[in-house]
């Protein structure tokens, strides 16, 4: 029985499970998962190094965060209502996409969607103003992992590493890019979403 994590070790315990899960089962939906937890695992470590403005916070939204997307997951596995973005995410797990399309797929889902909805969620109303520096330095640390990611990836796939040597680290500053981008796409719908009634946050 799933119980949503009240804790970031708890979050990478239960992602650490479904990861177990995609191996046994040669299941593609341990590749965002992999990424995911790796990103959260960087994420504590910055909470503990105190780089927040306010580091109890930022852990409350990186639990929020995280438990959206594991509530998802766990829906998708019992056939559940899942917002679309996750379920053609998900879905693709039978999908012949390369390993950076199923990242993309998780990414789209839980950067574009998820991180607005918990930050409005954990700061409502103009709470969400103290927030704003906390919620972009997160860029920085996501940033730091790219360079991670795609040498992994490389070294499984020929053509990354094609791609990584004939594009002299193009591919790092268009994810790099994308990142910023969803953040500050994401930051509006925050922006937006704290000042909504909840009939209109549903809709």
């Amino acid at each position: 029985m799933y119980n949503p994590p009240a804790t970031i070790d708890k979050v990478l315990s239960e992602l650490d499970r479904i990861i177990e899960n995609a191996l046994k089962e040669n299941s593609h939906l341990g590749i965002f998962a992999y990424i995911y937890r790796r990103t959260t695992a960087r994420i504590k470590q910055a909470i503990l190094e105190k780089q927040f403005e306010d580091n109890a916070h930022m852990e409350l939204l990186d639990v929020a965060f995280a438990n959206l997307y594991l509530n998802a997951y766990y829906e998708f596995e019992r056939h559940g209502n899942i917002s679309d973005s996750w379920k053609i995410a998900f879905q693709a797990k039978d999908e012949k996409l390369t390993i950076i399309q199923h990242i993309i797929l998780g990414m789209n889902a839980h950067i574009n969607l998820d991180l607005g909805v918990a930050a409005a969620f954990i700061a409502p109303g103009n709470n969400i103003i103290s927030l704003k520096n906390d919620f972009m330095k997160v860029n920085e640390n996501l940033k730091d992992l790219t360079n991670e990611m795609l040498a992994r990836v490389s070294r499984v796939s020929r053509m990354m590493f094609l791609l990584d040597w004939v594009g002299k680290n193009t591919d790092e500053k268009i994810i790099d890019f994308s990142i910023v981008k969803a953040h500050e796409q994401t930051w509006n719908l925050a922006s937006i979403l704290v000042y909504l009634n909840d009939a209109d946050k549903k809709n």
